[in-house]
């Protein structure tokens, strides 16, 4: 299967599962005209995972997005340190949702899948020690939200209510129940 995605963590997540991967990412403009925000986050990993797909007609295609969404503002990656700062005091002491929406293709087999899940994030009041801690540690970086669920950032989560996957980028149990549904069993992933 085709990871169009440079992410080490959806790497991670669907090779643990036993998916041998190819990554091959496209440049896309992570953007969209919808204006709901699950809708966004399904047509941006849409718009990746196609890019990709029309060179691999005869491969699957996966792709994947994910947002912090806070009082239904989209939450990206922090532009510099500061930002990291500010977006975690933002979210310091609240709930927010995390969103991944991603997309199977294989176009030879005429097969599109697009998806998402949705986990709520509750966390604790942070001190700016603790901020600054993380900030140091440059984990919150690349990350929607400032943070990780599967690195430092974990110490800042007082719980979940949804599945820890969504939240570290893919919704893995989700996303084998898609591939059962097309004809998919767990004993053919490796060869997908």
């Amino acid at each position: 299967m085709i990871l169009a995605s440079k992410s080490p963590r959806r790497k991670e997540i669907l090779g643990n599962v036993g998916f041998k991967l190819k990554i091959v990412s496209a440049d896309v403009d992570e953007i969209s005209n919808k204006t709901d925000n699950i809708e966004k986050i399904m047509d941006i990993a849409y718009k990746k995972t196609v890019a990709v797909a029309n060179n691999y007609e005869e491969h699957f295609v996966v792709g994947a997005d994910t947002i912090v969404e806070l009082d239904g503002e989209i939450i990206g990656k922090p532009r510099d340190e500061e930002d990291a700062k500010s977006i975690l005091q933002r979210l310091s002491g609240k709930s927010h949702r995390v969103i991944t929406g991603y997309c199977l293709i294989n176009k030879e087999k005429n097969i599109l899948i697009k998806d998402y899940g949705v986990t709520t994030v509750f966390f604790k009041k942070l001190d700016k020690s603790m901020i600054e801690w993380y900030i140091e540690s440059k984990q919150p970086m690349d990350k929607a939200g400032a943070y990780g669920i599967q690195d430092k950032g974990s110490v800042f989560i007082e719980k979940i209510d949804g599945d820890f996957f969504t939240v570290m980028g893919f919704p893995i149990a989700k996303f084998i129940e898609t591939l059962k549904k097309i004809g998919i069993e767990l004993n053919e992933i490796d060869r997908i």
